[in-house]
């Protein structure tokens, strides 16, 4: 017979029991989705770090639910409609500027810089929301303000990682519209694909006094759930006191910031 003493505890550990539980089945169902959404048992309970049997168990559960299927071929094992809807109804919430903002608040604070996230409109890179640090640089942009694909860190981000014919077609018609003295600040052979090759490589985009005289600049992407550009993140400041260099402080935690936004999109880590 249980004790009086006992009794009482009984409700915590069955409450503890059923988190466990979920949590458990929730790593087998986010383990599906990682390896691809579909998978042997073998291989779904190595990437979780349980039995198979157990394993099984939770699968079996979430069949109930619809939220996986069994290949009768193959005996593999693949999300279902309802992880289908769940997921399409969470695309539908992302919205690159309001996963971005926390992070330029970060940047902000953290770097006390001018910070931004653009999108890519019509015309060109246009920023959407602005933060400033409590001593800001004068810059004549601001939210709405559609930057150069060429000589803005933000267009040249785009410009490197996003790979759209319009893209290059603004880029191309910039181009042919800038002067010999801007135009002397490209590749004399190969000016748009240089500058695409070097953001490549980079992985963002760095600028010193050629968009706006005295103000360097760094960018990078934010990636969505497909893998595409759907935004980037720009942090900029003086020249003077402000180091733009690749490996430096606030190209870190630029390009930090902007796969934080990403992971909130779905991007892969």
């Amino acid at each position: 017979m249980t004790s009086p003493a006992e009794a009482p505890s009984s409700p915590p550990r069955e409450r503890r029991q059923r988190v466990q539980s979920a949590e458990t089945g929730m790593a087998v169902l986010k383990g599906l989705a990682h390896l691809g959404g579909r998978s042997s048992l073998t291989a779904l309970a190595t990437h979780v770090g349980e039995s198979p049997a157990k394993v099984h168990r939770y699968l079996a559960s979430l069949m109930e639910e619809s939220l996986v299927r069994q290949d009768t071929a193959s005996q593999h094992y693949y999300l279902g409609p309802e992880a289908i809807q769940i997921g399409l109804a969470a695309m539908r919430q992302a919205d690159p500027i309001r996963a971005a903002e926390p992070c330029l608040i970060r940047l902000r604070e953290s770097l006390e810089v001018t910070c931004f996230v653009a999108v890519m409109g019509n015309k060109g890179p246009t920023i959407v929301r602005f933060e400033e640090p409590g001593l800001p640089v004068t810059v004549n942009v601001r939210a709405g303000s559609v930057m150069s694909m060429l000589w803005s860190a933000t267009g040249r981000a785009f410009l490197g990682l996003l790979d759209e014919s319009r893209v290059v077609a603004l880029a191309e018609q910039e181009l042919a519209d800038a002067t010999e003295d801007m135009r002397a600040l490209l590749d004399a052979d190969d000016p748009i694909g240089a500058l695409r090759r070097e953001v490549q490589q980079a992985h963002c985009a760095i600028v010193r006094d050629t968009y706006l005289r005295g103000i360097s600049a760094v960018a990078a992407p934010v990636y969505d759930y497909a893998g595409r550009v759907c935004a980037v993140i720009t942090a900029l400041g003086a020249t003077g006191g402000f180091d733009p260099a690749i490996d430096g402080p606030i190209a870190i935690a630029v390009r930090r910031e902007a796969k934080a936004a990403g992971a909130l999109l779905g991007a892969a880590a």
